[in-house]
C-alpha cells in the first residue's frame, strides 16, 4: 500500500467552498437583520459582526492564495470595521441619547419585502459576471451585491442621521465584499486608502450629528428641510 502523501493546497477545495458560503451567507443575514431591527445599539453590533466576517473573508482568500498581503488586509479590516468605526458609532449613541429608529419611511414588513426583491435583483444583475468567470468566489458575488443594495435601501429610507450612517457603512461593506470576491482581494494600499476615507467620513458625520442634537434636540434629517438662507 502506498502511504505517500502529495502536496496539498493551503486550504482544501471543500473546506474553502463551505467556509466561503458560510461567511457570505452570514454577511447577507446580518444585512437583513439590520433592515429588521430598530434598536440602534443592536444595529451597531450587527455592523461589528459584518466587520469580523469581512476580515474572515479576506483571511480565507489569503489562505487560499497563499498571500500574506491579504492577511494584512484582513487585520486592517478587522481593526477598522469591527473596532474603530463601531466605537465611533457607540460614542455618537452616547452623545445623542437615542435608542431607536422610530420613524422610518418604510415599515418593517415592507423593508423585508424590499430586501427580498433587492436580493433577487442582485442575483439577476450578477449572472453575466458569474458566467464570465465561474468560480466559488464569483458565484458568491450576488450576496455581496445584495448587501450593497440593502445598504443603499437603508440609506434612503431611514430618517435618523445615525441610521443613514449605518446604511452608508453597510453599502461600503457590500462594496468591500464585492472587491474581495471579484479580484481575490485588493492591494493593501488601496484598502488602506479607502478605509481612511471611510473613517474620515464617519468622523465628519459624528460632528454633524452632535451639532444637530445641540441645535434641534434630535437627529432627524427632516429637520434640515426647515433651514433657510
Amino acid at each position: 500500500m502506498d502511504h505517500s502523501i502529495g502536496l496539498r493546497p493551503p486550504v482544501s477545495e471543500t473546506v474553502y467552498v463551505q467556509t466561503l458560503n458560510l461567511i457570505c451567507g452570514a454577511l447577507l443575514l446580518a444585512a437583513v437583520l439590520i433592515l429588521w431591527r430598530r434598536e440602534l445599539a443592536a444595529i451597531v453590533r450587527l455592523l461589528v459582526v459584518q466587520g469580523v466576517l469581512l476580515a474572515a473573508l479576506a483571511a480565507l482568500l489569503g489562505a487560499r492564495e497563499g498571500s500574506s498581503e491579504l492577511y494584512a488586509v484582513a487585520a486592517g479590516v478587522l481593526a477598522l470595521k469591527a473596532v474603530v468605526l463601531p466605537a465611533v458609532l457607540r460614542r455618537v449613541l452616547r452623545d445623542t441619547g437615542e435608542v431607536r429608529e422610530t420613524e422610518p419611511l418604510v415599515n418593517v414588513a415592507a423593508s423585508l419585502l424590499a430586501g427580498a426583491l433587492l436580493t433577487l435583483l442582485a442575483y439577476a444583475v450578477s449572472r453575466p459576471l458569474v458566467a464570465l468567470a465561474p468560480s466559488p468566489a464569483t458565484q458568491a458575488l450576488p450576496v455581496a451585491l445584495a448587501v450593497m443594495f440593502l445598504g443603499f435601501f437603508v440609506l434612503v429610507t431611514r430618517r435618523r442621521a445615525l441610521s443613514q450612517v449605518v446604511g452608508f457603512l453597510l453599502m461600503d461593506n457590500g462594496i468591500t465584499a464585492t472587491a474581495f470576491l471579484a479580484t481575490s482581494g485588493v492591494p493593501l494600499i488601496v484598502e488602506l486608502g479607502v478605509s481612511l476615507d471611510l473613517l474620515l467620513v464617519v468622523l465628519v458625520l459624528q460632528v454633524l450629528t452632535a451639532r444637530m442634537r445641540l441645535t434641534f434636540g434630535r437627529t432627524d434629517l427632516d429637520e434640515l428641510r426647515e433651514l433657510r438662507d
